[in-house]
């Protein structure tokens, strides 16, 4: 199943918002809640994360475009590939 990630409402005031940056590309693998993208307005920085387990598809939305509220960012292939959780980073030893 495809699932749509739309732009999250970002507030009473903001009419629209650029994407700034894309964290995964389409065939990677996205856990839930992983970060997708980061989007920009005037008075915020917002990251949106993935609402299921799957493999992005496309980015429907182009770093640098501006959207508007509950625009299409992105889709997702449900349970394509994906992993519950996102990964932990490994601990890392301090030197003695």
């Amino acid at each position: 199943m495809t699932t749509e990630v739309r732009v999250p409402t970002l507030g009473e005031s903001v009419t629209e918002a650029t994407v700034a940056t894309w964290f995964k590309q389409p065939g990677e693998a996205v856990a839930v809640d992983e970060m997708l993208c980061e989007l920009e307005t005037d008075k915020v920085t917002v990251e949106v994360p993935s609402p299921v387990a799957g493999k992005l598809v496309e980015h429907v939305a182009a770093t640098g475009e501006t959207v508007g509220p509950n625009a299409l960012l992105a889709t997702i292939e449900e349970g394509a590939g994906a992993s519950a959780a996102p990964k932990a980073a490994a601990p890392v030893e301090a030197a003695p």
